[in-house]
């Protein structure tokens, strides 16, 4: 009876048709800022993809490194990962959780639309400084290359602004239950800001100087940069778009979430475990042999509760699997979480010493990294915003479904296409890295596992070039769906969700 009773409460949005999203009871939602993020997440997603296919063109061939300090690979390789995960990520992340929390918890915006606009202009303003940054040379030199203090800071009183935002739109809520999604955004937005200030914390040396002092260096600044890395991906990465995925598959399902309980067990699981992750990047390293177990061993339970957060989003489409056949859309989420699944035991899996030992350094690693990013992370926001757009705009649908199947069948080519090349290319990388002759020498040089790497680096361009095609058709849709005449009618005003919970019971 519990979750019979808090299943339909806390779904009582998630379960309403797509045109009744707009209001609920009396409540007016603020969405001007929310459409203006969702149109940057779309920008932001095929800027960062054009620059990931450019850097791939001069790892193929390495003739297109033009002599310009600016458009080298050094430069470019730092500005292509904080597009995608910073900038279309975050914009996807602020777009979907500022949505989520105002019709699950039933409240207006704290703020309101002045406080989004200010969460809007703010990010974007870090991200211009943060990329400018890159390109012209202007970082903290870290293994992420940071942007200089003065962006840190003005990301710090950004990100304050969203937590109070967000946290201020709960406390206001008139739904008494706090629905799953808004606890993985709420740990999102907790954690990266301490992870933010941890990693970034620095004095500068005078007023004005781009210089300043920072983390020891060695084997402490090592630790926490992972500590950071590691947990930016958990909690930017994983719990963020767990938010995403415990309210869209539901919508587009038009199914409540499979098990609330195993969606609670999920989230404090996850949360907890997480954190100790990080030392498993640092295997054979100066850390001490403890902290690498440690690592190692959170690295490897962790794939419990990510499994369960798998099978939680899949099993929500039960007596709904039909759907997948005439909804394009929901084939990007449910796609997503098969992609979440796989890159959560091939994670563990990699973070095993003797594993870690032929993997570490090698493309693997990089095949591993784009199988979340562009699997689990780039289809769960594409099906988002296929649903975010019309809902946002007051259209029926979609402006072509079929524009939406090309897309999804040439981005998930170009993944096959990518992660393949790059787990062949690193195996045998690595393999080659450790292969001795008779005498005990090393049996390849270097250059010659670059050589022997050449065809996949062709492949991966392949792949990366098809992913970057599927977001310029999606932006194209998405603009044919804004610019369309075709309104949407009037949505019915929402049963109050506490009325459909004692219908329920």
């Amino acid at each position: 009876m519990w979750e019979k009773s808090v299943v339909a409460a806390a779904t009582a949005s998630a379960a309403l048709a797509p045109g009744q999203a707009m209001r609920a009871g009396e409540v007016t939602f603020v969405e001007a800022p929310i459409r203006a993020f969702a149109i940057a997440t779309a920008f932001w997603g095929v800027v960062g993809f054009l620059v990931g296919v450019v850097i791939a063109s001069q790892l193929a061939f390495p003739l297109l490194n033009l002599d310009l300090e600016w458009t080298t690979f050094g430069r470019l390789r730092p500005l292509h990962t904080s597009a995608v995960i910073f900038a279309f990520g975050g914009n996807a992340l602020l777009c979907t959780s500022l949505f989520v929390v105002q019709r699950t918890c039933r409240a207006r915006l704290f703020g309101g639309d002045d406080a989004g606009w200010f969460l809007f202009w703010g990010y974007q303003f870090f991200i211009v400084m943060a990329a400018l940054g890159y390109v012209l040379g202007i970082t903290q030199g870290k293994e992420y290359a940071e942007p200089e203090w003065y962006v840190d800071i003005w990301l710090t009183v950004v990100w304050v602004a969203y937590l109070i935002i967000f946290a201020g739109t709960i406390m206001k809520r008139e739904e008494p239950h706090i629905y799953v999604a808004n606890w993985f955004f709420l740990a999102f937005i907790i954690t990266v800001a301490v992870l933010h200030l941890g990693n970034n914390i620095s004095i500068p040396l005078d007023v004005g100087s781009s210089s300043s002092y920072a983390a020891p260096p060695g084997v402490q600044g090592a630790m926490i940069q992972w500590w950071y890395g590691h947990n930016a991906v958990g909690f930017f990465l994983t719990a963020g778009f767990l938010g995403i995925m415990y309210y869209f598959i539901p919508k587009q399902a038009e199914r409540p979430v499979y098990s609330y309980r195993l969606s609670i067990v999920h989230f404090w699981t996850l949360i907890f475990l997480y954190i100790w992750a990080g030392p498993h990047h640092l295997h054979y390293t100066a850390l001490p042999d403890w902290a690498q177990v440690l690592g190692m061993v959170f690295s490897v339970v962790l794939w419990m509760p990510s499994w369960g957060g798998m099978i939680n989003g899949l099993m929500t489409l039960s007596g709904a699997w039909d759907k997948l056949r005439t909804n394009p859309a929901l084939r990007f989420s449910v796609t997503a979480v098969g992609f979440y699944g796989m890159s959560t035991f091939e994670g563990p899996v990699m973070s095993i010493r003797a594993v870690n030992g032929l993997s570490h350094y090698t493309d693997w690693t990089i095949g591993h990294v784009h199988s979340g990013a562009m699997g689990w992370v780039g289809f769960i926001t594409f099906g988002a915003l296929y649903y975010l757009f019309p809902v946002l705009w007051r259209k029926q649908a979609i402006w072509s479904e079929k524009l939406i199947a090309w897309h999804f069948w040439l981005a998930t080519l170009g993944i096959v296409f990518y992660i393949t090349a790059m787990w062949v290319s690193g195996i045998m990388q690595g393999l080659m890295w450790r292969a001795y002759d008779e005498l005990g020498f090393l049996q390849y040089s270097f250059v010659e596992t670059v050589e022997a790497m050449h065809p996949y680096y062709v492949i991966r361009l392949l792949g990366g070039l098809l992913y970057l095609t599927g977001a310029l058709i999606m932006a194209f849709n998405l603009w044919k769906t804004v610019t369309s005449s075709e309104e949407a009618a009037p949505a019915p005003v929402a049963a109050p969700a506490s009325a459909i919970a004692v219908a329920a019971e």
